[in-house]
């Protein structure tokens, strides 16, 4: 079993926009990140907005943000929406197999993708940001800021990456 590569985009987009959650994000700049189509990002999108994963801004200065925040969108309800889940074609609503009457191939494999869910129903977007995802991914902004204001909120920000770090997410480079 594979993800097509429709959900494997749409789950970069959210990662994406996860990551650069205070600031509204662009199809072309998360295309040109990724080094993907934007034109099938499009079709992404439009999905994750229909969806309720996204919200979409119309407009000179829009863009798009998260519907919800990172650790209320679930990762299985994510992949339900973008992925059809039709292995087989007795899955499908254009059945024409022969042997569907009293095959149980059917029923074996809706039991493996009900394990799957309930497994991917564990996790959310907020479960897939880490500290070097971030690095990678997180675009700073130039915010014309009053010094006052920034000495409120910087920490709060510094804390939140902090708090997504793992041991493994630590890296020390020896300088000479």
């Amino acid at each position: 079993m594979y993800l097509t590569q429709h959900t494997d985009y749409g789950l970069r987009v959210l990662i994406y926009t996860a990551i650069n959650d205070d600031a509204l994000v662009n199809i072309s700049t998360i295309a040109d990140t990724y080094g993907i189509s934007k034109s099938h990002l499009m079709k992404v999108v439009t999905a994750l907005v229909k969806g309720g994963f996204l919200s979409s801004v119309r407009g000179k200065g829009g863009g798009l943000r998260l519907a919800m925040t990172a650790d209320k969108i679930n990762i299985g309800a994510v992949i339900r929406h973008l992925e059809p889940m039709q292995l087989v074609e007795c899955m499908g609503n254009r059945n024409g197999c022969l042997i569907t009457p009293s095959c149980r191939l059917a029923g074996i494999l809706g039991g493996a993708i009900k394990s799957f869910f309930n497994h991917l129903d564990g996790f959310t977007l907020e479960d897939l940001l880490n500290k070097p995802t971030y690095d990678l991914l997180c675009f700073p902004k130039i915010d014309i800021m009053p010094e006052q204001e920034m000495a409120e909120t910087m920490p709060e920000k510094v804390e939140r990456v902090l708090e997504k770090m793992t041991p493994s997410d630590i890296r020390i480079d020896a300088v000479n």
